[in-house]
């Protein structure tokens, strides 16, 4: 055979290996509103960058038949290419080869480029459309999950690990997804679960639909599985490329440095009125932090779940932040059981990957009741403190209004090692809020008065002159400065600048016992 027949073979081989399950299984693919695996690629990564690995790979599978069925690549295209010009590794599952099931080669593939991730220091990024284990291989597919599942968990906080599910993602194949840094989901075309509808009914007699078990919305806003939800799929991987360009690409390397064209001294006094005269009264907390961060560009994660906290990624002066931020519109912006896990989740990322931690705090203290107790509150509560104790990125804080009780300590105070500490002038730090205080301190008297309501008021309000200000941390230096909240953005980037070297470490271990 001569040179030019090989290279024509070549061409050929490739030609077909890019077809995967064939045109008819393409166009069934197209026709579900669904995107093949090399076109979401191709959307993904910068114009022609991606450079495929094993493109010929088959099964090696001799049972049921499977020998006369061989189909280039496998089910899975694998291989790097760019993001903005940043390398980055892919596989992206192929739902019209053998519905997109995973067999021994298939996971031999996505291994070698998550070692690949690893010995250079690149993130990873998964397109999930699959129909799980390849039952015709049995258990040698099993131990395929297993051998992703291990290096996703030592991958964890050494390279970012992005997960699109664009598709089902059902059993096994779920646990991949959940142990990596965030999963993206879409609008009624992807669902997760560890069991389907009709296991779940035969077990519990539930009739449930795939969707209301496991797809996009369940996973936003009730389980907090999924960080993101996107429309289609388009819009879930342009939304990648957008969390890429926030993240540093391994855990030795700082945040990209982007150029900030928004003035760093821009004091916006619409802050200075924000805070209500009647403390019990909400504000949206969004609106300090767009008016803070450069150009308003606030990506947010988890937008749906335990909105009575606020987490996600902006710029301060053209560097990588993360916000942290109690949201008093929302349960008055106390802590519970779902907002101190999605909280302690985005700080232990943060602090991995060298990202400065900005938190916003206006919190009451911890939910009161019997739900939050059985259900874990003080186990739960204590990931969020442990996480921001172990952090050792740079932390800011700035108390806008409420601090009260343990909720104060756990949000990056100075006790736990937060580095810069601000208030503003309408902040309230105390150990419980006025009302509390006043029913505890001035018990006796309020019994005894002819008018106890009347007396309560008047005791609220003699604690709230007291204590309820940041005088009194300050003159302890547990507050740094009392700000004018206009002056909140040059204020923060001046800081971070400082502080932008900082070095703290903690004890030699192997590592903590987080209260999981």
């Amino acid at each position: 055979m001569h040179l030019k027949e090989k290279l024509e073979k070549l061409r050929q081989m490739r030609k077909l290996a890019a077809l995967g399950g064939g045109e008819e299984r393409i166009e069934k693919q197209h026709k579900k509103g669904k995107l093949t695996a090399r076109e979401r690629i191709e959307l993904l990564l910068d114009k022609g960058s991606f450079e495929e690995f094993d493109m010929f790979v088959t099964h090696r599978s001799h049972d049921f038949g499977m020998e006369k069925k061989k189909i280039l690549g496998d089910g899975v295209a694998t291989g790097y290419g760019t993001i903005n010009g940043r390398l980055v590794f892919v596989f992206s599952q192929d739902f019209t080869v053998f519905g997109g099931t995973l067999s021994e080669a298939f996971a031999e593939k996505i291994c070698k480029i998550m070692d690949m991730a690893m010995k250079v220091g690149a993130p990873v990024i998964g397109l999930n459309d699959s129909g799980g284990a390849r039952i015709q291989e049995g258990v040698v597919s099993l131990g395929g999950y297993a051998d992703i599942f291990l290096r996703n968990t030592l991958a964890s906080g050494v390279i970012p690990q992005i997960s699109v599910i664009m598709g089902p993602c059902a059993g096994g194949a779920v646990y991949s997804p959940a142990i990596t840094d965030f999963i993206f989901m879409v609008d009624k075309s992807s669902y997760m679960f560890v069991t389907g509808p009709n296991v779940v009914k035969t077990v519990t007699h539930e009739e449930v639909t795939y969707e209301e078990l496991g797809g996009a919305e369940t996973h936003s806003s009730k389980s907090g599985v999924a960080h993101f939800r996107a429309g289609n799929e388009a819009e879930a991987l342009m939304e990648v490329r957008r969390l890429v360009d926030f993240i540093p690409l391994n855990n030795m390397e700082d945040p990209p440095i982007k150029e900030c064209t928004d003035p760093v001294s821009r004091a916006d006094e619409k802050l200075n009125e924000i805070i209500p005269d009647n403390p019990n009264k909400p504000y949206d907390m969004k609106e300090v932090i767009n008016s803070v961060v450069d150009d308003g560009d606030f990506m947010e994660v988890h937008s749906e779940y335990a909105q009575n906290i606020i987490v996600g990624f902006a710029r301060m002066g053209g560097r990588t932040v993360g916000i942290v931020a109690n949201q008093p519109a929302v349960l008055a912006g106390v802590l519970d059981i779902h907002s101190s896990l999605k909280g302690a989740r985005f700080v232990r990322f943060c602090d991995a990957f060298n990202i400065p931690l900005i938190t916003f705090e206006d919190v009451p203290g911890f939910l009161p009741g019997t739900d939050q107790e059985y259900g874990g509150i003080i186990k739960h509560g204590a990931k969020l403190l442990y996480a921001y104790c172990e952090a050792t990125v740079p932390k800011l804080t700035v108390i806008t209004r409420k601090a009260y009780g343990g909720a104060y300590d756990v949000l990056s105070s100075k006790h736990i090692r937060g580095d810069i500490n601000y208030a503003w002038p309408t902040a309230e730090i105390a150990v419980m809020g006025p009302k509390g205080a006043a029913e505890i301190i001035f018990k006796r008297e309020i019994a005894a008065s002819e008018n106890p309501e009347e007396m309560l008021k008047k005791k609220e309000q003699e604690y709230r002159d007291k204590f309820a200000d940041p005088f009194g941390a300050a003159s302890r230096g547990y507050i740094d400065d009392i700000i004018e909240p206009k002056n909140t953005r040059l204020r923060l980037i001046n800081a971070l600048g400082m502080i932008e070297n900082k070095r703290d470490t903690n004890p030699p271990k192997k590592h903590g016992n987080i209260p999981l």
